[in-house]
């Protein structure tokens, strides 16, 4: 990926993932503009990143995306990259989960996970298509790969978003538009909550691996335990997630 004098977007990049991304965009020379649903978060990544441009936007309404599309694009024509990062965790025993009377508690995971991503990427592609040199990024997960069982619906849309990149990838590849995925392991953020991540890889670490992976033209990239598991064979996963399965599921019992 070129990684200087582009113009780029990053959806959920007020805190986290999102924002370590920012960070080392703006200092290797591009214009970033973040957005995400919280506005006090906006500000304060605004405060601790100078230059950081930010937008309140709501990515599971559908209306909010094309606007973000058309103020992106108004104010800021030259964008050439779109980050798509925002993400929803949320774990859960199916047989407790109540989705009778409160579904749309879910269902906000496949709204923002993948529905979103989708309908962000095939807005910028063809403004993309027509540039010298564009990129989407598309945040997944190792849990693409490996599904967490305690996480059902995160994993599923993973999976899914992880599919439709190889297929964006494949319907852009005679364009200028670059397809990149992202599949983080495990990382210290807040995603899902406060405190579940804090034994995952370090922040800071996992962002300069990716950058460094990203200045040597990788389109796939893990980092930690996740670069390993892109390429398991099936009964590689299989055992893989019923590990995982087995040390999480007190969690929700």
């Amino acid at each position: 990926m070129k990684l200087t004098g582009n113009t780029i977007l990053i959806t959920g990049g007020g805190s986290g993932i999102g924002l370590a991304f920012a960070e080392r965009f703006i200092k290797a020379g591009n214009q970033v503009i973040v957005c995400g649903r919280r506005e006090n978060v906006l500000q304060q990544a605004g405060e601790k990143v100078p230059n950081l441009i930010t937008r309140v936007c709501d990515l599971e309404i559908e209306s909010e995306r094309v606007a973000l599309f058309d103020w992106v694009t108004a104010n800021y024509p030259d964008v050439n990259v779109l980050v798509n990062n925002a993400g929803i965790q949320l774990r859960y025993n199916v047989l407790k989960a109540n989705v009778r009377d409160n579904w749309s508690y879910f269902s906000k995971e496949i709204t923002t996970n993948l529905e979103a991503a989708c309908h962000l990427s095939m807005l910028f592609a063809p403004y993309f298509a027509a540039k010298e040199y564009a990129a989407i990024m598309n945040v997944t997960s190792g849990l693409a790969f490996t599904p967490f069982a305690i996480a059902p619906i995160y994993s599923a849309t993973k999976a899914a978003l992880h599919s439709f990149t190889i297929s964006l990838r494949h319907q852009l590849s005679e364009t200028a538009v670059e397809v990149i995925e992202v599949a983080p392991p495990a990382v210290n953020t807040d995603l899902g909550g406060a405190g579940l991540h804090t034994q995952g890889e370090p922040l800071e670490a996992f962002a300069d691996g990716i950058f460094n992976d990203l200045s040597e033209g990788k389109q796939e990239i893990g980092y930690g335990t996740s670069k390993a598991r892109l390429r398991m064979s099936r009964d590689e996963i299989d055992l893989y997630a019923e590990k995982m399965y087995q040390s999480t599921k007190n969690l929700i019992e």
